[in-house]
């Protein structure tokens, strides 16, 4: 930590259904000196994906959509050239269309309307035909967000906090809004030559592709759900952990909202979170009946090598 500057760390590691180690190391806040504990709230970016994933698996278990549906048939203003593109493309980085994390007018001061999303988006020429090919898509992730508050007929959050945050009693985990008082939210930090410095606060919103804060506690329940039936059966878990099939027969390491790797010859099936001053990550090893959680919050995308190396010492 010292080496590479990250000032606040907090881990959780399971093994065989148990937890093995809970750990938090650093501050929190370096200004008031408050030290990073279990209870520490991180914001875990990327890692949203994969609720967002499991909100619409959720959906379709209920018989109210298919992951093989276009998207024109849940989102009303969806342009012409979206017609070919399904929720599944969606799910798999895999639509073609423009990440809008890259573009300028997505800031979360501006929040965008659904409508308006899907306006600038289609603004935006598609760069590829869907399925064509893998390319990380935040925008995708936004879409799916707005499917799940049209097919449910109530807000994202909301619906997150019903069928997920709720009946796994994830209570530290929300939505990061910088305006909402969260207890124990940890404060994020940049790095300019290795000094650090309060994060930007001009921030994105990344909406239902990133805007989740937790903890390594609510993470762990949520790893104990994955384990189990409860929530999602296993069809919906065996389409979540399966690699993306392209358009010529090609796949890629990419579930719904997941990663799927190794590390030395063990499957790995994780995914990381990089916002603005943060960095997470978590990495499950089904075969080892491994999983290895790791936030912090520096902006450095650390988290993944940290808790990768984490897991090699179980192996």
């Amino acid at each position: 930590m010292d080496k590479r500057s990250i000032p606040g760390l907090a881990l959780t590691i399971i093994k065989n259904g148990q937890t093995v180690r809970t750990a938090a190391y650093g501050l929190a806040n370096i200004e008031l000196a408050v030290p990073v504990t279990p209870e520490t709230v991180f914001e875990i970016g990327s890692v949203t994906k994969q609720f967002t994933s499991a909100g619409i698996l959720l959906l379709e278990q209920e018989g109210k959509l298919s992951v093989e549906d276009n998207i024109d048939k849940y989102l009303t203003n969806a342009p012409d050239g979206w017609t070919n593109i399904s929720l599944r493309h969606l799910l798999t980085h895999t639509p073609g269309l423009k990440s809008y994390t890259v573009l300028d007018g997505f800031a979360l001061t501006r929040h965008l309307t659904q409508e308006q999303f899907v306006k600038a988006i289609a603004a935006q020429p598609t760069e590829f035909p869907p399925g064509q090919a893998w390319k990380y898509c935040n925008t995708g992730f936004n879409l799916l967000g707005f499917v799940i508050e049209n097919v449910s007929q109530t807000n994202y959050w909301a619906f997150m906090n019903e069928h997920i945050f709720g009946p796994l009693s994830m209570s530290h985990t929300t939505d990061r809004n910088p305006s909402r008082i969260i207890h124990n939210r940890a404060s994020g930090y940049e790095q300019t030559n290795h000094v650090l410095i309060n994060r930007d606060y001009d921030l994105t919103d990344v909406f239902s592709a990133g805007a989740l804060v937790s903890t390594v506690g609510d993470l762990a329940k949520w790893n104990t759900a994955l384990d189990g039936e409860a929530l999602l059966n296993p069809h919906s878990k065996e389409q979540m952990w399966s690699p993306v099939r392209l358009n010529d027969g090609k796949t890629a390491k990419y579930g719904f909202g997941w990663f799927l790797d190794s590390v030395e010859g063990h499957r790995d099936i994780g995914h990381s979170g990089s916002t603005s001053g943060f960095s997470a990550s978590i990495q499950r090893f089904p075969d080892d009946r491994l999983a290895v959680i790791v936030l912090t919050n520096t902006d450095e995308q650390i988290a993944t090598v940290l808790a990768r190396k984490i897991a090699t010492f179980y192996f």
